[in-house]
């Protein structure tokens, strides 16, 4: 029986790469995308969606969700992923729209219509998920598992202490991690190791199809910043992360900890807190990738997208 989901995105080159994932794995249904602003504002967000949706001629629903964070002002990513928030590939001009439903009404509807079947897949800001949790508080224990791409357990990535995407709205991460829904965190610890060096960009192109092409000038484009910016080879395709976790959890190690989010303004805004030692004694909340083949990873990725002609 394949798992239920709802990818929850910012797109974003690695988000469009977990949605080509998604999309074309058996073992996983997806319900819909619901879209938050994250890596550049909503609008562009959802037409990225839009377009990733039409080059993979798929019919999956997309909706619309928060445009900005609960408390914070909105930050962005046109560092990393260019001004159109997709940049590199030419993708094509979409012929369908968004669903009229808001995001946040979708996630709710659908939890509640599928008790203990639906699995959240965040991959950008917790705002959706937390908005979601705080206009119906019932849908919390009906939630099958939040996986998601967030965090870290040391290092941050756009402050010295926090990752992005926890940074964007680390008020809804606080929520999400507070809810009690059962947890998993892909956080940079994790996603880091899986750069997509130029022999891994090599072999989506040699696919030989219009999806291999634009996930290998995606994933280009990404190394490109990743290696002007601190000299890395390739680039971590961190989203992909989560959606991978969910079909192949055997290519991953993971540990049970207590994370709790560092909501305050200082140098540690946005942290993870990651209880690692268990120091505290608080009982764990979040199941933590630690470890992931690479190459499993990889061949996983190359198998799917493989799929789209």
């Amino acid at each position: 029986m394949p798992i239920k989901i709802i990818h929850d995105c910012d797109p974003g080159h690695d988000d469009a790469i977990a949605t080509m994932l998604a999309l074309a794995s058996p073992e996983l249904e997806v319900l819909g995308l619901t879209v938050v602003y994250g890596n550049v504002g909503l609008e562009r967000t959802t037409q990225n969606a839009l377009a990733v949706r039409e080059l993979l001629g798929s019919r999956v629903p997309i909706y619309a969700g928060a445009d900005r964070p609960l408390v914070r002002e909105r930050i962005s990513a046109e560092s990393v992923h260019g001004r159109s928030g997709l940049e590199g590939p030419h993708l094509p001009r979409p012929t369908r729209g968004l669903e009229p439903q808001h995001a946040v009404h979708f996630i709710i509807e659908q939890v509640m219509k599928y008790p203990g079947e639906v699995v959240l897949v965040p991959t950008g800001a917790l705002t959706n998920i937390a908005l979601a949790l705080r206009m119906e508080p019932r849908i919390a224990p009906l939630i099958r598992q939040i996986v998601l791409m967030g965090g870290s357990i040391d290092f941050g990535n756009w402050s010295p202490s926090a990752e992005f995407n926890i940074l964007c709205d680390p008020h809804a991460a606080k929520i999400v991690f507070g809810a009690g829904v059962p947890l998993m965190m892909c956080g940079l610890n994790l996603t880091h190791q899986t750069p997509a060096t130029p022999d891994r960009v090599a072999r989506f192109r040699a696919l030989g199809t219009p999806v291999g092409e634009v996930t290998a000038q995606l994933l280009e484009f990404f190394r490109k910043h990743h290696q002007e910016r601190y000299g890395w080879e390739g680039a971590p395709i961190h989203d992909a992360c989560a959606v991978a976790f969910l079909i192949r959890p055997e290519l991953f190690k993971t540990g049970m900890y207590w994370v709790e989010i560092e909501a305050n303004e200082g140098l540690a805004y946005g942290r993870t807190i990651c209880d690692y030692w268990n120091i505290s004694g608080t009982p764990p909340n979040c199941e933590v990738g630690l470890e992931v083949d690479v190459n499993g990873f990889y061949d996983l990725l190359l198998e799917r997208i493989g799929t789209y002609r």
